[in-house]
């Protein structure tokens, strides 16, 4: 029960953070700016982390270059896509479309790792890439301008294949140190890059006159969304079966919508319902692995799950 309830509240959280970013920016900080906060916040947290809990270093050539490429793909272009294309598309579209990362993850390993393609797993990969790819085109609520929403949706389907990427190369490093050993570095890496592109914005607001909900807000996307969800994610993976967390996964988007509608931040249509359902249909052939003999006593790897 205690797995079930900490991973059912990490879908929560990162669920109710495509309606509650949204209150926030444009209006109130930019989505670069509130990058720069998460990041730079995390970054401290998990370095102290680093440096008082895990007491280690990452040594090699090789892994400084993953961890770097860790930085640069799974906090850098990962964050600057993400919230600059929720600023511009709808809670419901980037919830959706998010689910395509298991499919980047096939790809990368295919790519990277020597996995082989299976006829499923390339229906899948067709049937999702047709469900986000109607995600994409399609507009969004009623006066929203077309163009820019299919920019806000390109951005998630990048930021959502970028942090495919990341898993696939975070993968060997996490096996062999520490996970806050490779989030400290990783998160220093990607404060580097998004200061420079945000660094107006966090400079723009005035602070000291936002009003308590947007205080709020940003509190839960500074700790809850990148401290807290993280945490108990780490503590459920010693414990949850891989198909376990792919449930969990999937019930990110039904979440995001359910809070998205009951908040009034939007709509939920039959078209959106049904490009969400061949996205849905995609990543579980895709997530269909082939059948091999299992070998008694030995230990199934765990699959890491989505930030």
């Amino acid at each position: 029960m205690r797995v079930h309830a900490a991973l059912f509240a990490v879908a929560a959280i990162y669920a109710a953070n495509y309606s509650i970013a949204k209150e926030v920016m444009p209006q109130y900080v930019g989505p670069y700016g509130l990058i720069i906060l998460r990041v730079v916040t995390a970054s401290i947290v998990f370095g102290l982390l680093a440096r008082f809990v895990a007491k280690e270093r990452i040594v090699g050539r090789a892994d400084n270059i993953r961890s770097i490429l860790c930085g640069i793909c799974g906090i850098g272009l990962n964050q600057l896509l993400f919230f600059g294309g929720l600023n511009l598309t709808s809670p419901i579209s980037a919830s959706l479309i998010q689910t395509v990362s298991p499919i980047v993850v096939v790809l990368a390993s295919v790519a990277l790792l020597g996995e082989r393609i299976t006829l499923l797993r390339g229906l899948g990969i067709a049937v999702a890439g047709v469900g986000a790819a109607l995600v994409i085109l399609g507009r969004g609520p009623a006066g929203a301008a077309g163009d820019q929403v299919a920019l806000g949706n390109l951005y998630i389907l990048l930021n959502a294949t970028f942090f495919g990427l990341y898993l696939v190369l975070a993968a060997p490093l996490m096996k062999k140190y520490h996970a806050f050993t490779v989030l400290a570095r990783s998160f220093l890496v990607g404060a580097v890059i998004v200061i420079p592109f945000g660094w107006q914005q966090v400079q723009a607001p005035d602070y000291a006159h936002l009003p308590l909900r947007i205080w709020l807000d940003i509190a839960y996307m500074l700790f809850m969304l990148t401290i807290m969800a993280y945490l108990l994610n780490n503590w459920a993976l010693k414990y949850a079966s891989p198909a376990l967390l792919g449930v969990y996964i999937y019930l990110q988007p039904i979440l995001a919508v359910l809070i998205a509608v009951g908040l009034g931040r939007d709509q939920l249509t039959w078209a959106r319902a049904g490009q969400g359902l061949l996205i849905f249909v995609g990543v579980w052939l895709v997530s269909q692995k082939p059948k091999t003999k299992t070998v008694i006593g030995e230990e199934v790897p765990l699959e890491p799950v989505q930030d």
